[in-house]
């Protein structure tokens, strides 16, 4: 790729140097390669717009960190492996807060600026559309808390003994910067490097020995590896002082669970369940998606609620069965099959739902239709209010950012799901949920996806015209339905 001869780089550099105080800029001052324009900052998502990157798509990050309890200081590296969408200028990157010491792009240092919680990369080098390429941001600082539009907390939560990353929906970008969007899924290497007597739990495979590997200055490093594509928001870090247990399924699948020693006596006996709830899971929603699985179970107040990360769900406190089955199933529905944007959010919870419906149905609870009639009926909790917050919005339609994990989100979610299988059976009903999480294993899918593979599935144009009914009075409708 032609270079500019040294006099005039050195004066665009300069010309550079003050332009970039405007993020258009950086299209102009672009890389000293041929062609290229900036790529996106944000990909419109409908309710978090300037989530994401446009003009690239990552493949692998590669994260090292090490991390300091007493003083909350995180230092880190992520070399991150991409492939250009287009002919890039420049790239952005998410990272919010945090001091950026370098970026190399393909060994050569590039430059950057930071505008928000947009890092902003300009290779020596324009990347030409296909182009694989590797980028490395060096990083340390004080990671935030985030405070979500509906009011919790994500982010990098420190705790009584270490911390606690909870990326969902935006939270990830106080860890470590990339493209964090649903839409642009990754494998992950993720090293911890912490003090001596503490334990660093993440996503995946955990590579060495459970106890970690020594370190300089009296640390340990563990390292975790996740082969499978994995969502940004879904990858996690847990640093504290925990009981670890390393065992396998009937079927050969590395368990590895993590609870903190406040917890440990109740967490176990709660986990003992897990092996049994996988296998439920896979008779009903096919093979299990990923290499390994397990759990971290925190203290009550170092995380307000469940999340289901990557291989390794987070759960403050002991998790009832109920919270268990939830959070297991979402490795089907939104880890492995994950919405396409954060308006689909109803797919992950409607069948996560679902699922703690169906196993307590086959193991002597209510039936789902019981759930499901009481919802309708206003007679499913102790207050009003609860009963009539399920009917707030259709879960197809959230209305803002604030409201994508409401109740109907979540209850009328999920009747939506317990709808198709009256209109198609409860054969139909298995081959299309199998079939959803086997047509869209470790990809993207929309709820536009989801309803067009229904009605290839249902059956016969009476069942096809039953499921189209359900998408207009239960997906999208205003309100309670008519008729149950």
């Amino acid at each position: 790729m032609r270079r500019l001869p040294a006099a005039r780089a050195a004066a665009r550099a300069l010309t550079c140097g003050v332009t970039l105080l405007a993020t258009a800029a950086v299209g102009a001052c672009g890389g000293t390669g041929t062609g290229g324009t900036p790529g996106g900052h944000g990909v419109r998502d409908p309710y978090f717009p300037k989530l994401g990157n446009g003009g690239y798509d990552v493949t692998h990050y590669e994260l090292t960190l090490g991390y300091e309890p007493a003083s909350g200081q995180l230092t880190g590296t992520a070399e991150i492996t991409a492939r250009a969408t287009k002919n890039l200028s420049a790239f952005n990157l998410d990272l919010r807060g945090l001091d950026v010491s370098g970026v190399t792009v393909g060994g050569e240092a590039a430059r950057f600026r930071r505008a928000g919680h947009e890092l902003t990369v300009r290779p020596a080098d324009a990347l030409a559309r296909g182009r694989t390429f590797h980028a490395r941001v060096r990083y340390s600082g004080i990671p935030e808390t985030i405070t979500d539009p509906d009011g919790s907390k994500e982010g990098w939560l420190r705790t009584a003994d270490g911390a606690l990353a909870l990326g969902q929906p935006t939270g990830s970008m106080a860890w470590f910067p990339g493209n964090h969007h649903p839409s642009d899924k990754a494998s992950y290497d993720i090293r911890i490097t912490v003090p001596k007597g503490l334990r660093a739990v993440s996503n995946g495979e955990l590579a060495g020995e459970p106890g970690g590997e020594p370190a300089k200055g009296g640390r340990t490093t563990f390292s975790w590896h996740s082969p499978e594509p994995m969502a940004s928001y879904l990858a996690t870090v847990a640093i504290g002082k925990y009981e670890m247990a390393s065992s396998t399924t009937k079927g050969g699948l590395p368990v590895v669970t993590a609870v903190d020693i406040t917890q440990a006596e109740a967490g176990r006996k709660a986990l003992a369940k897990l092996p049994d709830i996988l296998e439920w899971g896979e008779k009903n929603f096919g093979p299990y998606p990923f290499s390994a699985a397990g759990a971290v179970v925190e203290r009550e107040q170092d995380a307000g609620y469940a999340l289901e990360t990557q291989t390794r769900p987070v759960f403050p406190g002991a998790p009832s069965t109920g919270l268990l089955v939830h959070e297991l199933a979402h490795q089907w529905f939104g880890d492995s099959v994950t919405p396409m944007s954060w308006r689909d959010m109803w797919l992950n919870e409607g069948f996560a739902t679902y699922a703690e419906w169906m196993y307590a149905e086959d193991h002597g609870g209510d039936s789902a239709q019981t759930v499901f009639d009481q919802l309708y009926a206003g007679t499913r909790y102790a207050e009003p209010a609860d009963d009539e917050a399920v009917w707030a919005f259709p879960p197809g339609r959230p209305p803002d950012a604030a409201h994508i994990s409401d109740p109907p989100v979540y209850e009328r979610g999920a009747m939506v799901i317990h709808k198709i299988r009256r209109a198609v059976g409860d054969t139909v009903f298995r081959d299309i949920t199998r079939g959803w999480a086997r047509t869209h294993r470790h990809g993207n899918a929309s709820t536009r996806d989801f309803t067009e593979y229904v009605e290839q599935h249902a059956g016969g144009h009476e069942a096809r015209a039953r499921v189209g009914r359900i998408w207009d009075d239960w997906l999208y409708g205003d309100g309670r339905p008519d008729r149950p």
